[in-house]
């Protein structure tokens, strides 16, 4: 009997070990330039259908874009496609028409990218898929219902950040089917897709370990009950070809397809291959098709393998991610209210792909941004009106009180305008405001903390605050709502402050301007809306915000340590984000709710949670980030001219 063989009757004594793949093709991919994507085809898309024709079934999972762009180019690789995948050699994974990153954009965008996805696929290959690969594995609770209602009936999933934040799940746990439960209390199909596992087949085939040493690893995940393991889930592009992205690249020394082959011969030797879809069928083994909830208030959106890759990378970092999103967000509303075609859905889902706010090139940039510009010129809302011309008399004490029917507060001018205290009509005691220093026994939290200042950050430099005195005026308007101006000079220019008091309700507007010419690579953090502990019930405190969705998703925050705003590394600026993705967020217990408001037309600004306990006190402070830092950060403004910011913050 010959060894390969052998072993796998070694396997089926001590349990089956399914192995499956999945390839993601991408013609949007950041740093291709589009008269490279013809070479792309042929290099590694032909390839990867040789391979499925040889040891399929394997998944490919492309968007509706990338098929288009194929078929255009190369109709012969469709009809192959077609035939492998009515023979089952392929099956087709789906992602949407465009790679959107979906905890970032309206439910309504997402819906349309999906519709948009499963029309193509019809149409080219004549199928639909029922197993979609989360675009860039960016997951939030309130995706899962689009998903089902776009007709799939499962989705991939990066394994290792939620088990990362989940510790006390069995260990069977990541090689088996389960469900992930949405935030409208239906749940979806999962299987795990894993960081390491891929990264092992890439370096096999990029020559950086032998084959004995990567089916050594793969042999060491057997165990004595039947696992799935997903041996890959990654790009396509990147054998045999080199995109360009990084400058520590090797050079390609071509044959990558064959070590690719070389690596299945052995593993179909070895073990079972089979198609994505059939790891479902594991689900009634022991630990399997547990209905699980991925996110945590610490990981509220997992993302793909390290933890620079975190939401910040497509919202607020890029050349200008904050300026090009606002700029779809404003196309979208002013489709939403219209009567928007498909090719203009197709546009926008396009313009939000996530390919554009990373490693994108030069040429690239400056074509996305002219059809950017197209599209706003076409269908954007208007921008909102600008902040009232500051006409009151000049102040000059340093508190200010503010009060009017709905909203009591104190300011401190030595501080920016920073709010010292705010209590709304409709709760019993002050909700928000600052805390002195000492307050808490940690030494981490021994400052002073404010809400309502800004902050920015750079590697090696000092910080850039408002926290200094303002030139300030203030007046009355006419249905009794009060104004507060400010101008706050800094070394890196002035920052304006508009703050409007309600009369009627009870919130506080926030209207600001940076007067900067260079933001540079670094974070910019606004608001800073910070609770005062003794307004809260800790133990029923919780955040609700949707990211993605059409349903509410609420964390629970007793107990728990959230630090989204902490740096990675000295390269990336925070760790995790809330996507806000219809404009607000609130936090409070069953008593008191502060509920904070970004106007996303204008920035959509990430939210970045800090909640913590230190003997017995709570410090809990919602961040506004407009800017952080990560490899993709090349400063390259998509407007020119002042930044402007708005949100406000509410009593619920």
């Amino acid at each position: 009997m010959n060894a390969p063989l052998a072993r796998r009757d070694v396997a089926a004594a001590s349990g089956t070990l399914q192995l499956f793949a999945l390839f993601h093709l991408n013609l949007a991919f950041s740093s291709i330039e589009e008269e490279q994507r013809g070479a792309v085809i042929a290099r590694c898309y032909w390839p990867l259908l040789r391979l499925a024709e040889r040891f399929g079934p394997i998944g490919i999972e492309m968007t509706g874009f990338t098929l288009e762009e194929i078929a255009a180019r190369d109709p012969e690789w469709i009809g192959r496609a077609r035939a492998l995948l009515a023979t089952g050699r392929i099956e087709l994974i789906g992602s949407g028409y465009a790679q959107m990153i979906g905890p970032l954009v309206p439910a309504r965008v997402t819906e349309e990218n999906l519709k948009l996805g499963n029309a193509s696929y019809k149409n080219l290959l004549g199928a639909t898929p029922k197993i979609a690969l989360v675009n860039e594995q960016a997951y939030s609770s309130g995706l899962v219902g689009l998903y089902l209602d776009a007709g799939y009936r499962a989705i991939a999933m990066d394994w290792d950040n939620p088990g990362t934040a989940h510790p006390h799940w069995h260990a069977e746990t990541r090689y088996l089917p389960q469900r992930a439960l949405g935030a409208d209390g239906r749940s979806i199909g999962l299987i795990w897709t894993n960081t390491v596992a891929f990264q092992k087949l890439q370096r096999f085939v990029h020559r950086d370990i032998e084959l004995e040493a990567y089916l050594d690893y793969v042999r060491g995940q057997q165990a004595a009950c039947r696992r799935a393991l997903c041996v890959y889930a990654s790009d396509a592009e990147i054998f045999d070809f080199r995109p360009g992205r990084y400058k520590t690249e090797e050079k390609n020394a071509g044959g990558e397809w064959l070590r690719m082959e070389e690596a299945f011969a052995r593993l179909s030797g070895e073990f079972e291959l089979v198609a994505p879809s059939n790891v479902l069928a594991l689900r009634d083994t022991a630990q399997a098709g547990q209905t699980l909830r991925l996110e945590t208030a610490a990981s509220p959106i997992p993302v793909k393998k390290q933890r620079k890759y975190n939401l910040a990378r497509w919202a607020v970092t890029g050349r200008d991610d904050l300026g090009v999103n606002a700029a779809c967000e404003r196309i979208y509303r002013g489709m939403a209210a219209g009567n928007a075609d498909a090719a203009a859905w197709k546009e926008l889902c396009l313009l939000w792909a996530s390919d554009f706010r990373t490693h994108i090139t030069e040429r690239r940039w400056s074509a996305f941004l002219a059809r950017l510009r197209a599209a706003e010129a076409r269908f954007s809302v208007a921008q909102p009106e600008p902040a009232p011309a500051p006409r009151g008399a000049r102040i000059e004490m340093r508190q200010i009180t503010i009060a009017t029917p709905q909203v009591a507060a104190r300011l401190d001018r030595r501080r920016g305008l920073a709010l010292e205290t705010v209590r709304f009509a409709n709760h019993a005691k002050p909700a928000l405001g600052g805390i002195a220093h000492g307050h808490f026994d940690d030494i981490a939290l021994q400052a002073d903390w404010y809400t309502g200042d800004c902050v920015f950050e750079a590697p090696g430099e000092h910080k850039v605050t408002d926290l200094d005195w303002a030139e300030t005026q203030s007046w009355t308007g006419e249905n009794g709502d009060v104004f507060v101006f400010g101008r706050i000079e800094t070394p890196k220019g002035a920052i304006e402050k508009t703050l409007r008091f309600a009369a009627q309700e009870p919130r506080i507007d926030f209207d600001l301007t940076f007067q900067w010419s260079d933001f540079g690579k670094g974070c910019l953090r606004l608001g800073h809306v910070t609770l005062l502990g003794d307004a809260f019930d800790q133990e029923r405190l919780t955040l609700t915000t949707r990211n993605g969705g059409c349903a509410d998703e609420t964390f629970a925050l007793a107990g728990q340590t959230v630090e989204h705003g902490a740096p990675v590394s000295f390269l990336v600026s925070s760790s995790h984000g809330l996507g806000m993705t219809e404009g607000w967020a609130e936090i409070g217990d069953d008593r008191a709710r502060v509920r904070i408001e970004v106007d996303r037309t204008t920035a959509p600004l990430l939210g970045l949670l800090t909640h913590r306990a230190s003997n017995g006190r709570m410090f809990c402070q919602l961040m506004l980030s407009a800017l952080e830092l990560d490899d993709t950060r090349k400063p390259c403004a998509y407007l020119a001219g002042p930044r402007r910011f708005r949100f406000s913050i509410a009593g619920n």
